[in-house]
């Protein structure tokens, strides 16, 4: 998105600062500009618009995000209190809603007010309407703010339940507490949800359909299929057990009495949830990346590993252009080549992957062997690699690097990471190791090396069209068990990735156990798998308790048995008042119609 990354000159305090009768006082330096002149001139109301597009998550450097380091999938490494990194003390039980730990409650509220104040003044720019497309390109431009808009409402309903709708008329910047405007009750939870869709659907009308119908400097603006993406997200999270029926918030209630949790369970939001993936997959052409090794066939490890490497390709539905990757790569490489090893995979999430055969580990028909070395190399192990990782389905070579795997990089020679205890990415004398002795691996680039800080330049895939089929099938399997479409789709996945068919004739719920774990697999480290354990209401299960890697206080060579024992790294804690994100408490101390989510 070229045309949407210019700086904005301190448009904010232009908005904010009051007017002054003397002249001298009335002179406009000549690095700023009034907001008048905003919305006059086209350049300014572009860089205002690209102002609107830069509070989108940037959730490619995750490892000061929540949303890995507090799912069931991932540690983030440091430990240290006080360092930032607010997902240890949080997995431990020790925050509060005054501790401020990952605050977007200002973010997005400000991205709404600057969306809301855009398309307000936008059809004012007498320069854009000037042009021979004028009229279309400020409809297109209202209906991208109205868009943004939209998606930050839903990036605060995901994380605090139901917020404060501000409807479209921005609220003035320089009122005083005590003021009306300022002491607002949030919404119910539903009809947060009917105004971010119907939201959307009114901006989807005067946006182009798809990144293929604009031009390549264009990309990375939002389009129908986004609004279409996004809203299947949203229907599908209404639908679930956190806020379809769920009688834990059955006393959650404004000040005024008013329900803000229906505690009726309504079936219908299924069907509404199904129909809204329908909506993108019949819509938009999108299919599932497909990409041949150098034998000329398919691959499904390439297949899978690239659908985040490969711009633009025929799964990517959203992308942020300017993102955070290089930060993630650095965090996900070895210190072998001066990595930081920060983002660890839990023994949880090793265990979900399955065998090349397609059969759980658990499965004795699987072939799975816990202990030993292998004797040969195989497609994706090398020799004396522990059995463990041994003949493991493509997708978890693709997330996962363990001890004994080759680095991805071989610009300078074949490297094996080592995080047993003295190893080279091991936890002897450094903060840099894996508390898991695993380390992510997806989404990096295998032409990048953090020791010359070479970075391969790519957008951060935040919607794809693999997620909103398993939106799609686990929707259907709710509304309309037995339909076809279910075990179709769900294939379709599964086969991308080389593994067979689910069994036929699977009942409702073996069928919602079989969708559940391949959203795990095929969606894991895509920042999905922390709304997913609440969204279903199982977190208090999945997030609490011991979390396991292999022994990193242990080793000195890559064939030491003591490393390779399933270790307790950390007892999390997970109260159910940790569904839901407190808001900050110096929002409730601002606003006394606020209520606070239960248990906070």
């Amino acid at each position: 998105m070229k045309k949407l990354t210019y700086p904005l000159f301190l448009i904010a305090a232009a908005m904010l600062a009051p007017a002054c009768n003397k002249d001298f006082l009335n002179q406009v330096p000549d690095d700023r500009i009034t907001i008048e002149q905003v919305f006059k001139r086209r350049k300014y109301s572009e860089e205002y618009l690209a102002n609107i597009y830069n509070t989108l998550p940037n959730d490619a450097y995750r490892n000061t995000s929540p949303w890995e380091g507090m799912s069931d999938d991932a540690d983030i490494t440091y430990d240290r209190p006080g360092s930032g990194y607010d997902t240890y003390p949080a997995n431990l039980g020790n925050w509060s809603a005054a501790s401020n730990y990952f605050n977007y409650w200002g973010k997005y509220y400000q991205g709404i007010r600057s969306a809301s104040f855009f398309m307000q003044n936008i059809e004012g720019n007498d320069e854009i309407r000037a042009l021979p497309n004028g009229l279309d390109l400020i409809a297109q431009y209202k209906a991208e703010a109205r868009a943004l808009r939209a998606y930050y409402y839903w990036c605060l309903v995901r994380q605090y339940g139901p917020v404060i709708l501000l409807g479209d008329t921005p609220i003035a910047g320089d009122l005083a507490p005590g003021e009306a405007e300022m002491e607002l009750p949030r919404n119910s939870y539903d009809e947060c949800v009917d105004y971010i869709v119907s939201q959307l659907d009114l901006a989807a009308q005067n946006l182009p359909a798809h990144f293929t119908a604009q031009a390549e400097t264009e990309y990375g603006r939002v389009t129908q299929a986004f609004c279409k993406a996004v809203k299947s997200q949203v229907t599908l999270y209404a639908a679930s057990a956190q806020f379809n029926g769920n009688t834990d918030y059955a006393g959650f209630r404004n000040k005024d009495g008013k329900q803000l949790v229906n505690p009726q369970y309504d079936a219908n939001k299924w069907k509404r949830a199904a129909d809204a993936a329908k909506e993108v997959i019949d819509g938009f052409g999108f299919s599932l990346y497909r990409k041949n090794g150098a034998d000329g066939n398919f691959d499904p490890y390439l297949s899978t590993r690239d659908v985040f490497l490969d711009a633009w390709n025929s799964e990517v539905i959203f992308a942020r252009t300017t993102n955070g990757l290089s930060g993630w790569e650095r965090s996900v490489s070895p210190r072998l080549c001066n990595g930081y090893a920060a983002v660890a995979v839990t023994q949880q999430l090793v265990d979900e992957f399955e065998m090349e055969n397609g059969k759980p580990i658990s499965d004795p028909a699987s072939g799975y062997v816990e202990s030993g070395f292998s004797s040969a190399a195989t497609k994706y192990a090398p020799k004396g690699t522990y059995m463990m990782y041994v003949n493991r389905e493509p997708r978890f070579y693709v997330n996962v690097s363990y001890n004994g795997s080759p680095w991805i990089n071989t610009s300078e020679g074949n490297k094996i990471i080592e995080t047993f205890f003295t190893g080279n990415t091991g936890k002897k004398g450094s903060w840099d190791f894996p508390r898991t002795g695993y380390i992510a691996r997806k989404n990096l680039h295998p032409n990048s090396n953090p020791r010359i800080s070479q970075y391969v330049a790519r957008p951060f895939v935040m919607f794809r069209y693999a997620e909103v089929l398993l939106n799609y099938v686990e929707a259907l399997n709710e509304c309309s068990p037995g339909h076809a479409d279910i075990a179709l789709y769900l294939n379709e996945i599964r086969n991308r990735a080389g593994l067979p068919n689910v069994a036929a004739g699977l009942g409702q719920a073996e069928m919602r156990a079989r969708i559940r774990h391949e959203r795990r697999v095929e969606l894991a480290l895509e920042n999905l798998r922390y709304f997913d354990t609440r969204r279903w209401k199982i977190a208090e299960q999945t997030d609490g308790g011991p979390f396991y890697g292999m022994n990193v206080e242990a080793g000195t060579k890559l064939a030491d048995l003591v490393f390779y024992q399933r270790t307790v790294f950390e007892r999390r804690i997970f109260r159910k008042s940790y569904y839901l994100h407190p808001i900050p408490q110096s929002e409730i101390d601002r606003d006394p119609n606020l209520v606070q989510n239960p248990g906070w």
